[in-house]
């Protein structure tokens, strides 16, 4: 028999579901807030939440071990499976001393390259045997989804030991053509670090690194692609050159110029998403690709990163497309208003250029 809590984190679960949010916020002082196509909506007809509505709906949601955990550190990241195999992705806090929770919904259809609005030419990365490929953006932006789509679609065409190292784990890849290893930080493994440098000896060929985050999971990532692994990583950043800086900065100084030559040796590619508000509905993305070509190892060697928008830009017929040019194609093609367009642009001359 269900508890009074269950049964109300059930009935939210299925509002949240029912209305096609992508996200639910539970914090005192207010009612349920969802998220739907990037807005924020209060739930007015359930009553305002109180510390201990909220207490009673993070013991249902956590482990008796997760609730030490939490204890220990103020605040914890799981899944949490819910009816017909729907997850959430959670992250439960403390601010000004009482509990907060957000659950982001992890679709169970992993949807391929085309059904995520994004160019085939993403398939160029997938083909290659070893490297390091970086899908960047800021949080919210479909890194995990773009990532899961690339990763299955290895997983559904060619024979490869394919492992996830992530926090937590997000999409469940039913083994095909490939075999899927799948560790959850702190469930499966300590560290992103001590599972990359555990790959060495699984017989792994291709890695999803669910987020590069410090010096040690970056300095693992790169060896492993250096090694002869297929690497896919994220980082929270804005764009190709971003994240090359940020992998570099993360070292000492006097390692920085190693870490640059290591880095244009193993890079495959970086593509930067942007989800944008659709016009009648739903979400559609935009999107920056960098393809690492000779120019681009050069200015990576070089310290030159300011010189990467100027390579994308001369290099379309290559498969390289700046964030730009898509953001114009979507105003152009209807299906994003052209002041929702604007602020995300980086050239805004470049922009209107091609939209007029």
């Amino acid at each position: 028999m269900y508890k009074a809590s269950e049964l109300e984190l059930n009935k939210l679960l299925s509002v949240v579901l029912e209305r096609d949010s992508s996200d639910l916020h539970l914090m005192v002082g207010e009612p349920p807030i969802i998220r739907v196509d990037t807005q924020l909506i209060r739930l007015d007809n359930y009553q305002v939440l109180s510390n201990d509505n909220i207490s009673d709906l993070l013991n249902v949601l956590l482990s008796p071990e997760q609730k030490k955990m939490f204890e220990q550190d103020m605040q914890i990241d799981f899944s949490y499976a819910f009816k017909d195999n729907i997850r959430f992705r959670v992250n439960a806090y403390r601010q000004k001393g009482v509990l907060g929770i957000a659950l982001r919904v992890v679709p169970n259809h992993i949807k391929t390259i085309e059904e995520l609005n994004l160019p085939s030419s993403l398939r160029k990365f997938i083909e290659r045997k070893q490297g390091l490929v970086l899908v960047v953006g800021p949080t919210g932006h479909g890194k995990s989804t773009a990532l899961a789509a690339l990763i299955n679609e290895i997983n559904n065409t060619r024979a490869e030991h394919i492992l996830t190292i992530e926090d937590p784990i997000e999409f469940v890849f039913p083994p095909n053509k490939s075999i899927v290893s799948q560790r959850e930080l702190y469930l499966d493994t300590p560290s992103f670090a001590s599972s990359l440098r555990a790959a060495l000896r699984e017989d792994i060929n291709v890695v999803l690194v669910g987020e590069m985050r410090d010096l040690d999971s970056i300095a693992a990532a790169l060896t492993v692609a250096e090694t002869g692994h297929l690497v896919f990583g994220t980082l929270h950043t804005n764009d190709a050159g971003q994240s090359i800086d940020r992998i570099v900065d993360v070292f000492p100084a006097g390692q920085q110029q190693q870490i640059r030559g290591q880095l244009a040796s193993v890079l495959v590619g970086v593509v930067s998403l942007r989800l944008l508000p659709k016009i009648g509905g739903g979400r559609v993305p935009a999107y920056e690709i960098l393809m690492a070509n000779h120019a681009v190892r050069n200015v990576i060697r070089d310290n030159k990163i300011y010189e990467i928008p100027n390579i994308v830009h001369t290099s379309l017929e290559e498969g390289m497309v700046p964030l730009d040019k898509t953001l114009a194609l979507l105003v152009k093609q209807g299906l994003v208003e052209f002041e929702v367009a604007q602020n995300f642009v980086l050239d805004n001359e470049y922009f209107l250029s091609l939209v007029s």
